[in-house]
């Protein structure tokens, strides 16, 4: 029974307005997410989309092929009841911010996360309110209590959905910084992304790709492009 997946059963998924926010309905069905809580969701664009997957299923229902139902589904079900839990463990990332640890050597590689990642610690600095350490090498260093404290009170700001869209941007880069900067257009996904794979990149360029790594790397890069995609429809 553990492999059981509902058939189609609908002619047509519908979008409708209802108060606080936009539902997707099956033919009269309304679309619920897999804990049965209503699935509401904040913008008409992104109702669309989850609309849009739901009219794409021909035969069984495949989950896999909903990236942005999933996500939607996550951010009821899973940031709802543990939001502030949520918001924490994105927080701490500040901590180890992946942009903060420099490579000790080669000096090429230093020059160039520093040429790349410094216009946005920069930019942190000044939009977020949080300037944030650097050190080269892997020791741990202590960020101050009131930047970390400042990003924490943004990060809860998000929302539910904004935030279940953000906690990918987050954990795929290992980066606050990045996710933010994403976020709020400093930039591209595809810029983001490409920042946050400098090291690997670095290391591809030397010793050339592995099949096995390069497959994985392409999910985590759709994941983040969809994180990215879903945040900016959150309105």
């Amino acid at each position: 029974m553990s492999n059981w997946r509902p058939k189609r059963f609908w002619k047509a998924a519908s979008v409708v307005a209802e108060e606080g926010g936009f539902a997707v309905r099956l033919d009269d069905r309304p679309v619920k997410t897999p804990a049965k809580q209503p699935l509401l969701l904040p913008t008409k664009a992104l109702a669309d989309l989850v609309a849009a997957e739901w009219d794409a299923q021909s035969g069984l229902v495949n989950p896999e092929t909903m990236p942005v139902t999933r996500m939607a589904n996550s951010a009821i079900d899973k940031v709802i009841p543990q939001y502030h839990e949520v918001a924490s463990l994105l927080t701490a990332y500040g901590e180890t911010d992946h942009l903060c640890y420099r490579a000790a050597h080669p000096p090429a590689l230093a020059a160039k996360q520093a040429m790349a990642w410094d216009p946005l610690l920069d930019w942190a600095a000044q939009s977020l309110h949080a300037p944030l350490l650097t050190t080269a090498g892997v020791a741990p260093i202590a960020q101050d209590a009131a930047v970390l404290a400042r990003l924490h009170a943004q990060v809860l700001a998000l929302g539910n959905f904004k935030l279940a869209a953000f906690h990918d941007l987050v954990s795929i880069s290992g980066s606050l910084v990045l996710a933010f900067a994403v976020a709020r257009a400093r930039l591209t996904a595809e810029e983001g992304w490409h920042l946050s794979r400098l090291d690997e990149s670095w290391q591809i360029a030397l010793w050339g790709e592995d099949e096995d790594a390069a497959a994985a790397a392409a999910l985590k890069q759709e994941a983040f492009y969809l994180a990215a995609r879903f945040f900016a429809l959150c309105g």
